[in-house]
């Protein structure tokens, strides 16, 4: 079996995992297959079919990998990287190699299939946001992973393969260059102005209201001013805070009410799109992260959330600039209800 592995493109600056067992993913199951249940193996009674779960919030009398959990989390059987084996680097010529260690984990978010996220209840919503918390805080233990990252796919354009609603976790033994790109962005605002990026962005917002959809007492919700995508949104908390696996229950139940407002509002909007969900967070503490210690001062975790309508272009892929066609104003004001669809 080949094993997965890291390698750096010094043209781009990106580690690429090169994961050949991810060729072995199932697709979609066919819609009537799906309404039985019988196949998907998410669904509660089909615990055999995943690989043992390695957390789940389940009644007190049911046992492990049996019914009776309300949020699941398993090995994902199809792993981008594997957590067995030694982190090993190792220089090909000019090229960086680095051995495919990390996590990759499946969230279940609810044992029927029948249900999107948005249809749970903000409680059960909020549970499944704790269970990202707790992962992330078990797999601190682990040395060897700098970064972790929880992203949601639902439907095929956004590249998801069950239709039974989850989300993903990925530990990675490295901090990306996008995600430091975006950190470095961080610190040279905070250095040049003394105040942090993310504090800023929201006091812009709020100060212009044109972007605004929606907040409560935990979180803003809005178009970002350079939306990338058509009805994109983010979630900023109000809270200044690094660390996502630092937010309090009232938050993670905030955080549960805000997205499920979010999501509830794409759906009546644009007919239920596919989107991406994706969860950003502060690198791991760890010595060699020790150049991103001023995170608690300039970055903040936060939520963007992606509608998928169609794929990259040459544009966008050649000159990693973006062409939306939506307006970010005229995305919130169809969000906020003020035009009818």
């Amino acid at each position: 079996m080949t094993q997965p592995e890291f390698r750096r493109d010094p043209l781009h600056n990106a580690w690429v995992v090169f994961a050949p067992e991810r060729q072995r993913r199932p697709q979609d199951f066919a819609a009537a297959v799906l309404q039985s249940g019988t196949l998907d193996p998410f669904a509660e009674g089909n615990e055999r079919l995943t690989p043992p779960e390695v957390y789940a919030l389940r009644s007190e009398k049911s046992k492990p990998n049996e019914p009776g959990w309300r949020v699941r989390v398993v090995p994902n059987r199809y792993p981008a990287m594997r957590i067995e084996g030694q982190l090993e680097a190792s220089p090909s010529g000019l090229y960086d190699r680095l051995t495919g260690i990390g996590a990759h984990e499946v969230i279940i978010e609810t044992p029927d299939g029948a249900l999107a996220l948005e249809e749970l209840s903000v409680p059960a919503i909020a549970e499944v946001f704790f269970s990202y918390q707790s992962r992330m805080i078990d797999l601190d233990k682990d040395s060897r992973f700098q970064q972790i990252y929880v992203f949601k796919n639902v439907g095929p354009s956004a590249g998801a393969s069950l239709v039974h609603a989850h989300s993903q976790l990925v530990a990675l033994p490295l901090v990306p260059p996008f995600v430091e790109g975006k950190l470095n962005r961080a610190r040279e605002h905070y250095v040049t102005k003394q105040r942090s990026l993310f504090s800023d962005i929201l006091h812009t917002e709020k100060a212009e209201a044109t972007r605004l959809v929606a907040e409560n007492d935990s979180y803003h919700l809005f178009c970002p001013f350079a939306s990338r995508f058509p009805f994109e949104l983010a979630i900023f908390p109000k809270r200044h805070q690094p660390d996502y696996s630092m937010c309090t229950s009232v938050e993670l139940h905030d955080l549960a009410e805000v997205v499920q407002f979010a999501l509830k509002r794409l759906n009546a909007v644009l007919e239920k799109p596919g989107y991406n969900l994706l969860l950003h967070t502060a690198p791991l503490r760890r010595p060699q992260t020790e150049r991103f210690a001023s995170t608690r001062y300039d970055y903040s975790w936060h939520v963007e959330i992606v509608p998928r309508f169609n794929s990259f272009a040459g544009f966008e892929i050649g000159l990693g600039t973006y062409i939306n066609t939506v307006i970010p104003e005229d995305a919130a004001r169809f969000l906020r209800g003020e035009v009818q669809t």
